[in-house]
């Protein structure tokens, strides 16, 4: 099982530790496309301070992270899956599951990145700013960018079993499974169900979303649940509590879309 995951806006930072090495990142598939967007991004961030803050679409009150990006060859690294916070990662709770659950996630658990294409959560990188959205002056939309290195590594490690993609859609774009990887691919969408006036009234609200995706994911990690495709997916939520509704492709080489609708967060 592989699960494609978003990374979070915000970023844990401090910490103690050796600094980035890029030769020890996984998926080294990635690695000449990573040393091309880190050159990019540290040259942009020392220079004009302007220039990057509307490059990177950074407010006012986040002027320091263009500093912090202006210094990731030398910041501490720390694990990917201490970098990442938020609504998701929170659910998630990486730091508090069980020893098997934990390797489970290690082996698991894929985090898309405008930075760095993906990386497992055991990779240890520094605390950056730079989204999928993001236009390089010198690489355009990294969206974009991404999807020729993106089709030539995300194949090879998807291997034959199931593909849970939990990913956004600025961070979609940068690899789509196709063929008969997308056969045994399964995108979620959470849908927040609410009575209006006695009538079932459902939304995409990004609150429940999020938290939702994180619970699902570290419901099944704890379980030790393993399904080998969508169908199976589908079994082994609704074993573990969660309202799913599937919408089976018509044709082969297509993903399956998954809603599991929730009514709150608990």
């Amino acid at each position: 099982m592989l699960v494609l995951l978003p990374p979070s806006e915000g970023k844990a930072a401090g910490g103690s530790g050796a600094p980035l090495k890029p030769e020890s990142l996984s998926l080294p598939g990635l690695g000449p496309a990573r040393a091309t967007v880190l050159e990019e991004l540290v040259e942009l961030c020392a220079g004009d301070e302007e220039k990057a803050r509307e490059v990177l679409g950074l407010s006012e009150g986040l002027r320091g992270e263009v500093a912090k990006n202006k210094e990731l060859r030398s910041a501490v690294a720390r694990p990917a899956g201490e970098i990442y916070t938020g609504v998701l990662y929170d659910a998630l709770g990486l730091s508090t599951l069980p020893p098997a659950a934990g390797e489970l996630a290690a082996r698991s658990l894929v985090v898309f990145s405008g930075l760095w294409g993906a990386v497992r959560i055991t990779d240890r990188i520094p605390s950056y700013r730079c989204s999928m959205g993001v236009k390089l002056p010198g690489l355009g939309a990294l969206g974009a960018f991404w999807r020729e290195p993106m089709a030539e590594v995300m194949p090879l490690a998807a291997g034959e079993g199931l593909v849970l993609d939990l990913r956004s859609s600025a961070y979609a774009s940068a690899w789509k499974p196709k063929g008969e990887v997308a056969g045994r691919t399964a995108t979620v969408r959470v849908l927040h169900s609410q009575l209006v006036d006695g009538v079932e009234k459902r939304s995409v609200v990004s609150h429940f979303n999020k938290a939702t995706k994180g619970r699902l994911v570290r419901d099944l990690l704890t379980a030790g649940a393993v399904p080998a495709s969508p169908a199976e997916l589908v079994t082994a939520l609704r074993d573990l509590g969660f309202t799913v509704e599937a919408d089976t492709p018509a044709k082969p080489g297509k993903a399956w879309s998954l809603d599991v609708v929730v009514t709150q967060i608990h």
